[in-house]
């Protein structure tokens, strides 16, 4: 009984660090590509909330047209 919960434990233990790092490196990338600060798409640099730029980049695979 112990090893199941131990197994189980270590799965979701792995299955979070594998999918917390996905959404790190794909902003990294992007900001990276566009030469632009986190900000420029989401409301705060530490935010995961897009802001209507970013609504636009994730559609639109590119930055909205300037203004």
């Amino acid at each position: 009984m112990r090893s199941y919960r131990f197994v189980a434990a270590a799965l979701a233990g792995l299955a979070v660090i594998a999918f917390s790092a996905l959404p790190l490196d794909a902003k990294l990338e992007f900001s990276k590509l566009e030469k632009k600060g986190c900000t420029t798409c989401h409301v705060t640099a530490k935010s995961k909330e897009l802001n209507d730029t970013g609504k636009y980049y994730k559609e639109h695979k590119k930055l909205p047209p300037a203004k």
